[in-house]
């Protein structure tokens, strides 16, 4: 089976929307929430979900505020805002239903869930969670436990099973981690001491959760033989397991019956200064229906963790991505001024982006492991501090440093999807361009 997967989550998920007024900011890539609540468009979050019974799920509504929406058939609509913690920027949130499994009545919806494609699963903070759903267990019979490890920081949480529905497409007993559960507080060595901060809050994670739809079906692989401190057995302590494949967190859209062999993201070009409330489309399968036909893109095949090589300012960066879950774009480049925290925050997490005196635009080219090659490829670094005392939810001109110990890494997060329709192909899957696991445009 393959390796164990990178997992990744935006190397800086959350920032204060408003950076002049952030009331302070956690290490490892998250920030306190915006001070005085002085920003347009924000939602507030929050579930529905339907009425259970028999037990399981409790109701709740809307909170309010902008809703990531639904979308018919093999497409969901996303949208991008300021999420549940009204502090996201350069977020992409769609909705998902969460049931029980076998149960068309204890089912929740809950919207604001990020999506990423450089991860793997569904992954739902347990304070937005209603349901109870039912744990997984090894041989032992001991609880299952994930330790997800992104970029910048980890997760601790139960896999449970779930049957779900994204748009019109349904999966059935799928494995899903519920992250921050209250029955599952005792956190190995292992897991935190991984780096980065523990990211169990909506405050923290900036989202209610994650659909993770990379490249490949597992967010492991070959955990069935090997332990990667990334599974464990819970009972009163918990120790590192091996698990099947068939409990391991999976993409959960190659668990759908048909339109399972990968995603496309769809968004719209975004003016240079921002924009508030920017919606598109996460359209299942390609080359599965008239809606989702390959053309003449570009593909890219990328490596067991799903990187690619970045020809970047006269570097060769060869552990880097394409990613819908990071919220700028992040590289070194000493030459470009970063920005000064505002003397009301003299930790303000503004200082690991940039802020040029004018925009810059950058040649950059990108290369797949099956040796295509993009060379005509721009971006522009715009100034962070200016750009987000705007106050807007999408900013293509966004970009910052890469945290220490990823100096071989060029990550080209979600601005890179603004104006693009971009394909996501899962590990051998064939398209009419190729077989995954691919990223085309």
């Amino acid at each position: 089976m393959a390796s164990m997967h990178a997992l990744r989550m935006g190397l800086c998920a959350v920032l204060c929307v408003t950076a002049i007024a952030c009331s302070g900011g956690g290490g490892g890539g998250t920030a306190g929430s915006s001070s005085g609540g002085g920003v347009g468009g924000s939602s507030s979050g929050g579930t529905s979900s339907s009425s259970s019974s028999g037990g399981g799920s409790s109701s709740s509504s809307s909170s309010g505020g902008t809703s990531s929406g639904g979308g018919t058939g093999n497409v969901a609509t996303v949208i991008i805002d300021q999420g549940p913690s009204n502090a996201s920027v350069n977020t992409l949130f769609a909705t998902v239903t969460v049931c029980v499994p076998g149960s068309t009545t204890s089912c929740q919806t809950i919207d604001h869930i990020q999506v990423d494609t450089g991860s793997y699963g569904l992954r739902i903070l347990a304070p937005v969670l209603t349901l109870t759903l039912p744990v997984e267990t090894v041989t032992s019979g001991n609880s299952l436990v994930e330790c997800t490890q992104f970029v910048d920081g980890y997760s601790w949480g139960p896999v449970v099973s779930a049957d779900l529905q994204i748009a019109g497409e349904t999966a059935h007993s799928v494995p899903m981690q519920v992250i921050g559960d209250p029955r599952f507080t005792n956190i190995p060595t292992t897991c935190s001491s991984t780096g980065g901060t523990q990211e169990d809050t909506v405050a923290k994670f900036g989202a209610n959760g994650i659909l993770g739809v990379g490249p490949f079906e597992l967010d492991c692989g070959d955990c069935d033989t090997v332990t990667h401190g990334l599974y464990y057995a819970c009972a009163a302590t918990c120790s590192e397991t091996t698990v099947p494949a068939n409990l391991q967190v999976p993409n959960p859209v190659t668990h759908f019956p048909a339109d399972n062999n990968g995603v496309i993201v769809v968004l719209p070009s975004v003016a240079a200064g921002g924009a508030s409330n920017v919606s598109g489309s996460l359209i299942f399968g390609i080359d599965t229906q008239a809606n989702n036909a390959s053309g003449t893109q570009t593909v890219l095949t990328v490596d067991q963790n799903a990187e690619l090589l970045v020809n970047f300012n006269g570097q060769a960066f060869a552990q880097s991505f394409i990613d819908s879950g990071s919220n700028g774009i992040y590289f070194t480049d000493k030459s470009i001024s970063t920005c000064v925290a505002p003397p009301n925050d003299p930790s303000s997490q503004i200082v690991d982006f940039y802020c040029p005196a004018n925009t810059l635009t950058l040649p950059v080219s990108i290369q797949g492991m099956n040796g295509t090659m993009t060379n005509n490829l721009t971006f522009d670094v715009g100034n962070a501090q200016t750009m987000l005392n705007n106050n807007f939810d999408a900013y293509p001109e966004l970009a910052g440093t890469v945290p220490a110990g990823n100096a071989g890494t060029f990550d080209y997060g979600l601005p890179f999807f603004y104006g693009r329709r971009v394909a996501v192909a899962v590990e051998n899957d064939k398209t009419s361009v190729g077989t995954g696991p691919y990223i085309a445009f």
